[in-house]
């Protein structure tokens, strides 16, 4: 299968079911949060996002690929773990870079909104 299709395929099942091996070993992530380097740092990355957050969903919009790259854009929904269970909505998108042999060795995250805004939808003072 396509680099591409595995892809979009981990995008809609986020976060069960990713498709690790298409990573390479010492890969670098990065978003507005985190940065570190490693595979098995990104699978705990993502079991973390599985474990305190409900209801999740990624929502692929674009993703397209040239050469070694392939950006995607998309929106992270999910549920916070806060009496009021506030949904929260991310809107970003992603830069991977492969190797030559097809595996991934760069995920950068990018969010079209900054840190305080998805801090304030958490405290939605105002709204009903």
């Amino acid at each position: 299968m396509d680099i591409l299709e595995i892809v979009k395929r981990d995008y809609q099942n986020f976060p069960e079911h990713q498709t690790y091996d298409i990573y390479a070993e010492d890969v670098y992530f990065r978003d507005p949060l985190n940065q570190f380097r490693g595979r098995d740092r990104y699978r705990q990355n993502i079991d973390f996002i599985r474990t305190w957050f409900k209801n999740i969903r990624l929502d692929l919009h674009s993703s397209d690929r040239t050469d070694n790259r392939i950006e995607t854009r998309w929106t992270l929904h999910w549920n916070s773990p806060l009496p009021w269970n506030p949904r929260i909505s991310i809107p970003g998108w992603s830069e991977l870079q492969l190797d030559d042999t097809g595996k991934i060795i760069s995920h950068i995250d990018y969010w079209n909104c900054s840190k305080w805004d998805v801090v304030k939808q958490h405290f939605p003072i105002g709204k009903p």
